[in-house]
């Protein structure tokens, strides 16, 4: 597979948007609850030694992890150095908690020293599944167990076919579908469960969809996107194309593709 996302972009856009991030991801907090749910209630883990939050962010979940788990060591890794810094400065957890700047497909961690890797929301900015994947294995413990929650590649169709009607270029992010993402995983990851869901969020104006990405930082990452500034013609012709979608309480969607894994190493 060829180069699709852009990670310097990734930790770049992430880093300028840690200052209001949390204020505008309330999707994102849902769903990271969820995830914590799967792991307290489904997997019933209770004592893990050791925790990685696998893409931190402003660590908000390394927060309710610690608040769960309080005997548990805790590693709270980003690619990107400015959620990192407002993650210690927000976040005051002590030394039960290490921030780690990394990249999830080369883990600046020992082997087998994670007995659980959270990931909410984060490893869709992964270019190598199996990279990914052969890592997250790496730093289980025998019998550990990842929980993750990804998007998939129906997230944000409105956005994107509204746009192909523009131009050819690549506007919105696009994510690995689940079968892509099983394929990836190596021997030792055993699939606990599997499910996926779609999200769909109103806004009553275009620009609060728009507002709402600038602020959590999810920018167009990928590879092929448009050089330069949108001119207002085309900008005119997208905004029409995604009227086109209003519903007829008058709200216009904006749809996420949620994928839940959660695996154990053998």
């Amino acid at each position: 597979m060829g180069e699709l996302i852009n990670k310097q972009r990734v930790a770049e856009s992430f880093s300028k948007a840690a200052p209001t991030y949390d204020s505008e991801a309330a999707l994102q907090r849902d769903i990271g609850h969820q995830l914590l749910l799967k792991l307290s209630d489904d997997l019933k883990v209770i004592k893990p030694s050791s925790i990685l939050d696998l893409g931190c962010g402003t660590g908000y979940f390394t927060s309710q992890l610690h608040s769960i788990y309080p005997e548990s060591h805790l590693v709270g890794l980003d690619i990107a150095s400015g959620m990192l810094a407002h993650a210690r400065s927000h976040r005051h957890l002590g030394c039960e908690v290490s921030w780690v700047c990394g990249d999830a497909e080369s883990l600046p961690l020992k082997s087998q020293s994670s007995s659980v890797v959270f990931s909410s929301l984060a490893i869709q900015w992964c270019e190598n599944s199996q990279a990914l994947f052969s890592e997250i294995s790496r730093v289980l413990q025998p019998g550990g167990v990842a929980c993750l929650a990804t998007l998939g590649p129906k997230t944000l169709f409105e956005l994107r076919e509204a746009w192909s009607t523009v131009d050819d270029y690549r506007h919105v992010n696009q994510f690995q579908s689940m079968i892509n993402l099983i394929d990836a995983l190596p021997s030792d990851l055993d699939i606990v469960k599997s499910e996926s869901e779609m999200r769909i969020l109103h806004y009553s104006h275009l620009k609060e969809l728009t507002r709402e990405l600038k602020g959590i930082g999810a920018h167009n990452m990928n590879v092929g996107q448009a050089k330069g500034l949108t001119g207002p013609a085309r900008v005119k012709a997208f905004r029409k194309a995604y009227e086109l979608f209003r519903d007829p309480q008058g709200c216009l969607p904006a749809s996420y593709e949620v994928f839940y894994l959660i695996l154990r190493k053998r």
